[in-house]
């Protein structure tokens, strides 16, 4: 399932017209990133948690020439699901 897909479904299954299942996605998406972007956790319970890990920098290699390269330093989102959702799923 793509967003527009999500959107439709969203929609459908609220009686929202689609330009506010869409509003209301977009909105939902931007709170989480910029809940992240601040360092927080966002925890939704029973379905999981967003949350972010730095990444030390390191010392790689160019695919394609095999030359080291430095990797510089990231912070990289992560999702960890929930018991709900690992039950719905594996259910």
């Amino acid at each position: 399932m793509n967003k527009q897909e999500l959107i439709v479904r969203v929609a459908d299954s609220t009686g929202l017209s689609r330009g506010d299942a869409t509003r209301t996605i977009e909105t939902l998406f931007d709170l989480i990133t910029d809940a992240l972007k601040r360092g927080d956790e966002v925890r939704l319970v029973g379905f999981g948690t967003f949350s972010c890990s730095r990444r030390k920098a390191s010392t790689g290699r160019n695919p394609r020439t095999g030359e080291p390269m430095q990797i510089k330093e990231s912070t990289q989102p992560k999702f960890k699901p929930g018991k709900g959702l690992k039950d719905a799923v594996n259910g």
